[in-house]
């Protein structure tokens, strides 16, 4: 790719991703940049929900979009953008999974020392000590569960995607997508999700400084 040039006209705002990617494969690369922004969170939640690892989830991030952007011309439209994005960025994070789980044993360590707390960002003064307590309480169950419940209950209540996105995106059925998901939800604890109520799509954020880095990261590389 040539020197970036910053998107900064409001009209492509509004484009569709399908179109963005049009324009992109027709040499208006400085565009993907719209896309990166636009999902970076679903994309952050769901990769740093499977790897309970910020750094390692900010790298798979890179790959994903990298590998995007060297397939772009792939992409048939049979799903949506985000839809095919997710996927590859999931294939990313669970080869990144078994990578790290091959490293660990290959020199003998226990799991789970290099685990990043989540990274939340405080700016907003209402929310409180309580709050704080209650999101840390959720994001601790969440990643207590199994890898492919905890794959399913992020894309279907942090995220909101749809049954029929979640099964596109992890390449199984409907109805598998539905019997995971009552099974987390059922691992973790009523009471946390009555408390939580709202609260829930905020576990996980992206911080700005991030996605920033996300971003010149994936264009100094492509």
């Amino acid at each position: 790719m040539s020197a970036r040039e910053p998107v900064i006209n409001l009209e492509v705002q509004t484009w569709s991703d399908e179109h963005i990617v049009e324009r992109v494969l027709a040499g208006e690369t400085a565009l993907f940049e719209i896309l990166m922004r636009r999902h970076n969170q679903r994309i952050y939640r769901i990769v740093r929900g499977i790897l309970n690892n910020d750094s390692e989830a900010e790298d798979v991030m890179q790959d994903a979009y990298v590998r995007s952007y060297q397939h772009l011309g792939q992409f048939e439209g049979r799903s949506t953008f985000v839809t095919w994005l997710t996927r590859i960025a999931m294939h990313e994070a669970f080869s990144r999974v078994q990578r790290l789980k091959k490293q660990i044993s290959l020199d003998s360590r226990e799991d789970g020392a290099g685990a990043d707390p989540a990274c939340i960002s405080e700016n907003s003064p209402e929310r409180n000590v309580a709050n704080m307590e209650l999101h840390s309480a959720l994001e601790s169950a969440i990643l207590a569960l199994p890898l492919k419940y905890r794959s399913v209950i992020i894309m279907r209540d942090v995220e909101e995607m749809s049954t029929a996105e979640a099964a596109d995106a992890l390449e199984i059925s409907e109805e598998s997508v539905k019997v995971r998901l009552h099974r987390a939800r059922a691992l973790v604890r009523r009471a946390l999700y009555r408390q939580s109520g709202k609260h829930v799509r905020e576990v996980f954020p992206l911080p700005a400084t991030r996605c920033d880095r996300v971003v010149a990261a994936v264009f100094s590389r492509i």
